[in-house]
């Protein structure tokens, strides 16, 4: 078995720090944990925080004190945040400690960043978003360097446990919404959705994975009082967090990303890498990555109605759902793959290390 002292390189070999100060799954965390190993093949870098799989090379915070040394074969380290939290601990880092670091955050808020944001934004060496739009809010230079999916983890049907029946669950296909359950994410969208499509399609289930934190509980308490009341209790199943998600998007015939709001958004690309036909809002870059009536479909962020119509034409063609699904693999591999992400960062860290900021 691969333990963490296996993965870790001595700490004067660590070239990039890629924090990660939330324990809980996010997409955030999907995208480390999808690129780190992928960029340890070709430079030292670890991870820092919690809520990580074993196989991620990541540091304990001990390491810290380290920091104020220069890594053996670098000018100086790359701290690579995504979070705020992170980013401050950066500048701390830099400018308060003055340890030997240059400071990169990634940024994919589609919103107007408040003043404290945009102060932590002005004080990095680099700032990299993954789409045009996210951009296009950043008063401060940019690079753009695309989320990508890996095709290791993300991709079709291969085994029976691959399928539906594996989870016996009622219901010969399913339609499935994952991550968050909070309004920003639509959850109430789709099982609002739900609830007025599956008694006129009887061999569809809805299935839900994910959590609500603290401050969500009510809002989702509320959706399973909906369920209930309209009697699809069976047919519309919330399983919380699961082991493996990359599972269900394989087990689901159809992914529905319903957000009112979003960052980048990876949930679709990593439902069309596995085969998924995805009905989504325009939240997020859904727009960008779904080609319109080739791997899916895409609708007006918040418009329940639209996002219902849309879902209603796959669950009443189920070949037209398994035609848009097999189009995703073939799409993410020419224009998401996880390697051309990886790539763009490589690029940003040289550029750091040769003075050419």
């Amino acid at each position: 078995m691969v333990v963490l002292r296996d993965l870790l390189p001595p700490i004067a070999d660590v070239e990039v720090i890629a924090p990660n100060f939330n324990g809980r799954w996010s997409g955030v965390t999907s995208t480390i944990v999808q690129l780190v190993p992928l960029l340890a093949r070709r430079l030292g870098i670890v991870s820092l925080g919690p809520g990580l799989p074993d196989h991620i090379p990541r540091a304990r915070w001990g390491v810290l004190p380290a920091l104020v040394r220069r890594p053996r074969h670098r000018p100086f380290r790359i701290w690579h945040a995504r979070r705020n939290n992170e980013m401050l601990l950066g500048i701390i880092l830099r400018d308060l400690v003055r340890a030997p670091v240059k400071l990169v955050f990634t940024s994919a808020a589609q919103r107007e960043h408040k003043p404290l944001t945009q102060w932590m934004l002005r004080r990095m060496d680099e700032v990299v978003t993954p789409s045009a739009r996210s951009g296009s809010f950043l008063q401060v230079p940019y690079t753009i360097v695309r989320h990508g999916i890996d095709p290791e983890r993300f991709y079709p049907r291969r085994t029976e446990d691959d399928r539906f029946a594996a989870a016996g669950l009622p219901g010969q296909r399913a339609v499935g919404c994952f991550g968050r359950i909070r309004t920003q994410k639509g959850t109430d969208l789709f099982v609002r959705a739900m609830i007025d499509l599956l008694p006129d399609h009887p061999a569809w289930t809805a299935v839900i994975c994910g959590r609500a934190t603290r401050e969500h509980v009510g809002f989702l308490d509320a959706l399973k009082a909906q369920v209930e009341e309209a009697g699809l209790s069976d047919r519309i199943m919330f399983l919380g967090e699961v082991p493996d998600i990359a599972l269900w998007y394989r087990r689901v015939d159809l992914y529905v990303a319903p957000s009112r709001v979003e960052g980048f958004g990876l949930t679709p690309l990593e439902a069309m890498a596995s085969g998924t036909a995805v009905v989504a809002s325009d939240a997020g870059a859904h727009a960008e990555a779904i080609d319109e009536g080739v791997t899916g479909s895409v609708v007006p962020s918040g418009d329940g109605a639209a996002l219902t119509s849309a879902i209603r034409r796959y669950l009443d063609d189920e070949a037209l759902c398994d035609l848009h699904g097999r189009a995703g693999p073939q799409r993410v591999d020419n224009r998401y793959p996880l390697s051309a992400e990886a790539d763009g960062l490589v690029e940003v860290y040289e550029k750091l290390w040769a003075g050419d900021r």
